[in-house]
């Protein structure tokens, strides 16, 4: 029986627009930008930041330094930002309803300090409630220093959170991550970004 559910933000939550946050860092003087930014998993000064390898200030320098010129801290945002296309309304309701009915709720996500700036502030869902409001906990790969679909990131939560895979659903629009989920046991579910799942999630929730 499901008692917990993981999900990930970008591509679940939250609507990924890619081609927007290349189109914002070249924007912004990045050269290649579409070889530097990936839909799911970032690398180098990219990857780095999401890694907690370096601070949002430490990666400020270093793309200044990519692009030549000083970049503000609030251009950076504006480049993160672009992956963030919309947040439907029918997600936060699935997001309540399944708290409701008794399930536990976490977050985990490969993510930055850039993007949660805006996502832990009540802009977040145009009526005043944080990420954090939906959530009985959240693990960000910037701060635990982990990122998927590295294994630990995931044995950390389990074991943080005290839960059994057999007991969990995880919830990503990353192939690589689901992978690395189910050999862990986890039941996987994984949704395509921008389509509606939240009827269809509830067939991986009563199938088990």
């Amino acid at each position: 029986m499901i008692k917990n559910i993981i999900f990930d933000l970008g591509g679940v939550i939250i609507t990924i627009d890619q081609p927007e946050a290349v189109r914002r860092f070249a924007s912004l003087g990045l050269p290649d930008a579409e070889k530097a930014l990936d839909p799911y998993t970032q690398s180098g000064i990219f990857g780095d930041l999401e890694a907690g390898k370096i601070t949002d200030e430490e990666f400020r320098v270093a793309f200044s330094q990519l692009v030549g010129r000083e970049v503000t801290w609030e251009e950076c945002q504006y480049g993160w930002l672009g992956y963030r296309k919309e947040l439907p309304r029918r997600n936060v309701e699935i997001l309540k309803r399944l708290r409701q009915e008794g399930y536990r709720l976490i977050l985990l996500s490969n993510t930055n300090s850039y993007m949660m700036h805006w996502a832990e502030s009540p802009a977040f869902d145009g009526e005043g409630h944080t990420l954090s409001h939906y959530f009985d906990a959240a693990y960000k790969s910037y701060q635990v220093k982990m990122m998927k679909p590295d294994a630990r990131f995931f044995q950390y939560v389990l074991k943080q959170e005290n839960i059994l895979p057999s007991e969990t659903l995880f919830v990503d629009d990353g192939a690589h991550n689901i992978e690395a989920a189910a050999n862990l046991g986890l039941h996987t579910f994984q949704p395509i970004n921008g389509e509606d799942w939240t009827s269809d999630i509830f067939q991986y929730l009563t199938g088990y």
